[in-house]
């Protein structure tokens, strides 16, 4: 699972608002390093086990003839309270990490594979995710 090796804080603050997230992504939006990937419809917070889930699935047809590029990283921590305690007393332990993912974002690329193949796992590996995906490529 991937999570920052050092970070500034270890809580930090919710991001309430809907009107944050609407706003499309400005950067990271084309296929760069491979030819086929995977884009976001929508926003979502993507946790790193969801996107171990999706690299293993996708890994696991592109054999060793392919290369795959995961272009998002989860460094935001997210907080839970345990079960059954009441409210207040502070905020709870964190839990793990998310990726913030907006819509138009590239979440992973892969070369070397055909087309009908990349295909087959960008449905396969979108499945796992918690975001609309659809295919694109290059150009």
């Amino acid at each position: 699972m991937l999570f920052p090796k050092k970070i500034k804080f270890r809580k930090w603050q919710t991001r309430r608002s809907k009107r944050d997230h609407r706003h499309p992504a400005t950067r990271g939006t084309s296929v760069v390093f491979g030819s086929y990937g995977i884009q976001a419809m929508g926003n979502a917070r993507v946790t790193s086990n969801q996107i171990e889930a999706a690299r293993k699935t996708m890994s696991r047809n592109i054999k060793k003839v392919g290369k795959l590029w995961i272009r998002i990283f989860p460094d935001r921590p997210y907080t839970k309270k345990a079960a059954e305690v009441p409210m207040g007393k502070g905020k709870g332990d964190p839990q793990g990490y998310v990726a913030m993912v907006y819509p138009g974002s590239v979440l992973f690329e892969v070369d070397g594979v055909p087309e009908e193949l990349a295909r087959d796992m960008v449905r396969k590996a979108g499945a796992k995710l918690p975001v609309k995906t659809k295919f694109v490529s290059r150009g």
